[in-house]
């Protein structure tokens, strides 16, 4: 679904932000990048949809090579819908609703539909309520739901959240999961940054860390979170369930893969 080759990106000439990013996401996915401030997560899901464009390599959305030309872009961003990290970037209309449908007309929804779709989706960010209100009255929490609300609406094949979980409470931090997993159920591909490791090693399927520009990691979550030190000078935490699995290890004797296994199960249900 989603390809780079040797990819680079600079804002000024040979100061490079991305260096020789190669990936390929499949349908289906779960994807989580990970890495501190500035290491190029959002400069890379920027480069996903178009908005930037790769100084050297290409890049293929659902097979198709993304080149700067109107009706190619159109294209890709109909399958390919990103939430920002920030979503005073992102929200452009005066009211919800008006957020809300602005994205749902320019893929061409009949205005019939477009009402029913906005309050499912709503509805399922905990919004609904809110539907008349104006934008800028909204909490930074209720903002980030709403931008993930208007990309949901929009049904894309791929949906790309740069730090989604940021600023939610406990309760809409789950609520956004369940969508999340929901939309895997729908064969939905979902690519995520997140400084968030509990959470990337419950959801993921695959994971890249980026350092300074670079993929200097990768793996499923058994090949990613097997060193502690390792991480540590990445920048990143270790998961709790695992500092819990080494403890019980030491003082109890307790395989750490038994645990392991028995929290994995769990976690399916």
């Amino acid at each position: 679904m989603v390809k780079f080759e040797n990819i680079e990106f600079a804002y000024e000439k040979n100061r490079n932000i991305l260096k020789n990013i190669n990936l390929h996401i499949k349908k289906g996915q779960k994807i989580v990048f990970l890495g501190e401030n500035g290491s190029g997560k959002s400069t890379l899901f920027l480069l996903m949809n178009g908005i930037f464009k790769a100084s050297q390599g290409q890049i293929y959305i659902d097979n198709e090579k993304l080149i700067n030309k109107k009706e190619v872009l159109k294209n890709i961003r109909k399958k390919l819908g990103i939430v920002f990290q920030d979503p005073e970037t992102q929200i452009i209309a005066p009211t919800i609703m008006q957020e809300m449908a602005y994205g749902l007309e320019n893929i061409g929804i009949c205005k019939d539909e477009v009402e029913e779709i906005i309050d499912k989706n709503l509805k399922e960010v905990g919004l609904f309520e809110h539907k008349d209100k104006l934008c800028h009255t909204l909490s930074y929490g209720q903002k980030k739901r709403l931008c993930i609300a208007s990309i949901f609406a929009m049904n894309p094949d791929i949906i790309v959240l740069d730090e989604p979980l940021v600023w939610l409470d406990p309760n809409n931090y789950n609520k956004v999961i369940g969508l999340l997993e929901e939309k895997v159920k729908q064969d939905k591909t979902i690519i995520l940054s997140t400084h968030d490791v509990n959470f990337a090693y419950n959801f993921a399927d695959y994971i890249y860390i980026l350092k300074n520009g670079e993929i200097v990691k990768e793996g499923n979550k058994h090949e990613i979170f097997q060193w502690e030190k390792e991480l540590e000078d990445f920048k990143l935490d270790f998961p709790e369930v695992l500092k819990i699995a080494n403890l019980i290890n030491k003082h109890y004797g307790i395989e750490k893969e038994d645990f392991l296994n028995k929290y994995n199960e769990n976690t399916k249900h």
